[in-house]
């Protein structure tokens, strides 16, 4: 599914949830396309019908609707960030626009955190910012950057973006997730190729908060 939304391709706008069961033991949560929904839980999928359908509001937002995430945490023993913005890139061949140097040691606070939520991690540093990519949701490559203060209004986050693309081992699409209220960083993605395919929410296992 994944996959196809990469492609262009989404759910059909039926107003219907999907349910699908997690791919790994650290990756549930919740995917809203246009008009259809996916959740990815190892719960009983007849319980969060049940629970969504008890939601009073309108059925096309009750997977993010607070009461449907609180009681789905509540049911998992499981917390969340916040709900973001789920946008993806296809890949760029050639070398990445901007020097990197790979940060190799597991210590390092960036590869420590990016470790929690992700698989096959490598961080690059550039001169200002940190580029981290990694596999998270169902085996997808993921972006994430970070620009020091003083490296900000000169176009670095949106070449560290571009970067990102360059980066992917077997060329795939990368996929990234900005916080709907960080207009900042939505604009640096989009600017660097990355479009809108949905919204997001990530629920964190105790372990991993």
């Amino acid at each position: 599914m994944l996959d196809a939304a990469a492609r262009g391709q989404f759910p059909p706008p039926d107003g219907r949830t999907t349910v699908l069961p997690q791919a790994n033991r650290r990756d549930a949560g919740v995917i809203a396309f246009t008009a259809h929904t996916v959740v990815h839980t190892d719960e009983d999928p007849a319980w969060v019908r049940a629970t969504l359908a008890a939601v009073r509001c309108d059925p096309l937002a009750a997977s993010m609707n607070p009461r449907f995430l609180s009681a789905l945490m509540d049911r998992t023993g499981r917390t969340m960030d916040t709900i973001d913005l789920l946008t993806v890139a296809p890949p760029l061949t050639g070398e990445p626009p901007l020097p990197l140097r790979e940060i190799a040691d597991p210590d390092h606070p960036r590869v420590v955190r990016a470790l929690k939520r992700r698989d096959d991690v490598r961080v690059w540093a550039a001169d200002g910012g940190v580029l981290v990519l990694g596999r998270g949701v169902a085996g997808r490559w993921e972006a994430a950057i970070e620009v020091d203060e003083g490296g900000r209004h000169r176009g670095l986050g949106r070449a560290m973006a571009v970067a990102a693309r360059h980066l992917v081992p077997g060329g795939g699409p990368v996929w990234s997730q900005q916080a709907t209220g960080n207009a900042r960083s939505i604009r640096v993605f989009q600017a660097a190729g990355y479009v809108p395919v949905g919204a997001e929410v990530l629920l964190l296992a105790a372990d991993s908060a």
